[in-house]
């Protein structure tokens, strides 16, 4: 199934490139690169400094899909397992 801004928490993020927009800690703002690995709470990105460990809860991500599109993701919606996300209801996603 092809990946849109519509189905993406029910998505595979793993090889997405990735952008922290906004975060409590301000280090991880403007923390880019490749998603790596996903755990339930966290995004591990590949970076040009190394890979980086970035909590979902409370950040803002801009996810390019692999057809050049982006999009705004809050970190709250794809926080849990991935396996999850695809049970899961999204309201107004």
């Amino acid at each position: 199934m092809k990946i849109t801004p519509r189905n993406l928490p029910r998505h595979e993020l793993i090889g997405l490139k990735v952008e922290v927009v906004e975060s409590p800690n301000s280090f991880q703002k403007g923390l880019r690169g490749e998603i790596v690995f996903e755990t339930m709470n966290t995004l591990i990105v590949d970076t040009v400094r190394g890979r980086k460990v970035v909590p979902k809860k409370n950040r803002l991500f801009k996810i390019r899909l692999p057809d050049g599109v982006v999009v705004l993701v809050d970190g709250n919606v794809i926080l849990g397992r991935p396996e999850d996300r695809l049970k899961k209801k999204f309201r107004d996603w």
